[in-house]
């Protein structure tokens, strides 16, 4: 029987071609489906959607975690997007034949040997927290890289799971976790006031009395001289993205904006874009079973 788990690996580069191909082709060696690759300049900032068997997605992600703390220096790093280590996070997702528990199990081992071998402390997060202060990967990143630096070592509750209770001096330290899928789900808006992002994102996001499931920030993109809310969905199921969407909309015409587009980086399960559809076509009854490449993976696989 086979069994598959995802990892989304993040590491803090968007910008070097060669560092982000360097890393991502250590994953090629193994027996791993690479299904994406995002890099965004602004955010200085790699996501990877990675698929396959746990010992083999999890040998690969940490030969790409070793050689992005060869090749990374967080002293120099700056982007829009929070950090702390050169392989920032790995999170690891339960898909085919595989439990939460395989995946939380499969969180320590990776945090153990990648700690050991390279020196870096690693925190765990979400569904393998080691204590509830930890879950929320906000709480564990607060700070970030420069933070972290000055209280590790000193702040008891900035002790890491595993590796050494100090920074490392140019990698940082990483986030492991195990976790349901997550839709990274960005809206942009039309206009570039960042401070109109920050009071959308505000509204929407649950830590600020938003929606229970969605971690929100607003950010600028300077390239296209616009300002984004960009958006962790965290249970598509319970706040689907329609309803955060159209919230979105409605908060941007208040400031005398609107959105402009808006985009999903990485992998999206089929479900919560059949709820998009079903919500915006006004469809009665409509199942996920109805859409034939569906039911043709579930006839053949």
């Amino acid at each position: 029987m086979i069994k598959l788990v995802e990892c989304v690996p993040n590491f803090s580069e968007g910008r070097r071609k060669d560092v982000i191909d360097a890393i991502v082709n250590e994953a090629r060696k193994y027996k791993v489906k690479i299904l994406n690759v995002h890099s965004d300049a602004d955010h200085n900032r790699t996501d990877v959607t990675i698929i396959g068997e746990p010992e083999e997605v999890k040998k690969a992600v940490l030969d790409m975690s070793l050689k992005a703390v060869e090749l990374i220096d967080m002293n120099k790093h700056k982007g829009e997007h929070p950090r702390m280590g050169a392989m920032d996070v790995v999170p690891f997702v339960p898909l085919l034949n595989t439990t939460m528990e395989d995946c939380i199990k499969l969180a320590h081992e990776f945090a153990k040997e990648f700690s050991e071998k390279a020196g870096v402390p690693c925190f765990l997060y979400e569904e393998a927290a080691t204590k509830p202060g930890r879950k929320n990967l906000a709480d564990v990143r607060r700070g970030e890289f420069e933070g972290l630096k000055e209280e590790i070592g000193k702040n008891p509750e900035k002790t890491p799971d595993y590796g050494p209770n100090k920074i490392h001096p140019t990698a940082g330290a990483t986030a492991v976790g195990a976790r349901e899928f997550l839709i990274a789900f960005n809206v942009n808006l039309a206009t570039d006031d960042i401070e109109i992002a920050k009071k959308i994102a505000k509204a929407v996001r649950h830590s600020s009395g938003g929606y229970r499931y969605v971690k929100a920030m607003g950010f600028e993109i300077k390239e296209k001289g616009i300002v984004q809310v960009s958006m962790n969905m965290t249970n598509y199921k319970k706040t689907p993205l329609f309803r955060v969407f159209e919230t979105i909309k409605r908060e941007a015409e208040r400031y005398g904006t609107h959105v402009l587009s808006s985009e999903i980086i990485g992998m999206v399960p089929l479900d919560a874009i059949v709820d998009v559809a079903s919500f915006y076509l006004q469809l009665d009854e409509f199942d996920s079973k109805q859409i034939i490449e569906k039911r043709l993976l579930e006839e053949f696989l």
